[in-house]
């Protein structure tokens, strides 16, 4: 195990209201509002810059019906990061939330599993349901990262920089990929789109745009035992995440916080 140890930022760029019966497979008996928040993460240590995701851009958000709280570049910029410097990003899953905003870092290498790219650019896109979830232009922009020799491409689990390690869980989308970080407080998970929201996890319930339920399921277990405790794991799209860990500094309050700090609250 690498000793290079990491400061993780996640910054929240967007928001979507949404009731609770819209976030699992079967609805949900409450009528009440579960939102999802949207994030891209920066780790950062002495010697080093990862990206993890780029988000959405505002055109694609508004079509969607989703919100653009303060673009990407912005929350990046508040934590003193060049996009013009980074040259890794990994991309947990080709969903248009995740591959957005593709020319934000020129001179980025991009880390995708294969079964993403395969998905994204194979038979599955024959089906309306499934390719709803991708931009054709966000497809068609990492295609040409690829012929101009900027993505790697990982089967299952493989090392990206010292501390920081990326597993392929599937569910939700074919190739997802989920990512261990090296902390001050020892590993935390990015579960990104394997666990939107905690209920996910702590329940075993399901979110609706599901590639494999039974992949779904067993990620769950993949990410516990990559996880030194619950409180490590970090949901991909949960409000609490916000709420739950201290901001990156003051001012940022809701908008950027630090996910290799202790959690201020129970994010479970």
């Amino acid at each position: 195990m690498s000793d290079e140890s990491y400061v993780i930022f996640a910054i929240r760029y967007g928001h979507h209201k949404r009731k609770a019966a819209e976030n699992y497979i079967g609805g949900d008996p409450h009528d009440v509002i579960e939102p999802l928040d949207y994030f891209v993460y920066a780790m950062v240590s002495p010697k080093r810059t990862v990206v993890l995701d780029t988000g959405f851009d505002e055109t694609v958000g508004k079509r969607r019906g989703r919100t653009t709280t303060k673009p990407v570049r912005e929350g990046l910029a508040a934590i003193g990061v060049d996009p013009n410097k980074i040259d890794t990003v990994i991309i947990s899953h080709m969903h248009y939330d995740h591959c957005g905003n593709f020319d934000l870092f020129p001179n980025a290498r991009y880390h995708v599993q294969d079964k993403e790219m395969e998905m994204c650019t194979g038979r599955c896109m024959c089906h309306a349901q499934l390719r709803n979830s991708y931009e054709e232009d966000y497809v068609v922009a990492m295609v040409r990262k690829l012929f101009n020799g900027r993505v790697r491409f990982h089967n299952g689990s493989d090392e990206i920089a010292p501390g920081i390690t990326v597993h392929h869980i599937g569910g939700h989308a074919k190739g997802l990929q989920s990512i261990v970080v090296q902390t001050k407080r020892g590993p935390v998970v990015l579960a990104s789109d394997a666990v939107h929201l905690a209920p996910h996890l702590d329940q075993m319930r399901i979110f609706p745009t599901t590639y494999n339920i039974a992949e779904v399921l067993e990620g769950y277990e993949t990410l516990k035992r990559l996880a030194p405790s619950r409180a490590h794991i970090v949901p991909g799209h949960d409000p609490a995440v916000t709420a739950g860990y201290p901001a990156a500094k003051p001012g940022l309050e809701g908008w950027i916080v630090r996910l290799d700090a202790e959690p201020k609250a129970s994010v479970a």
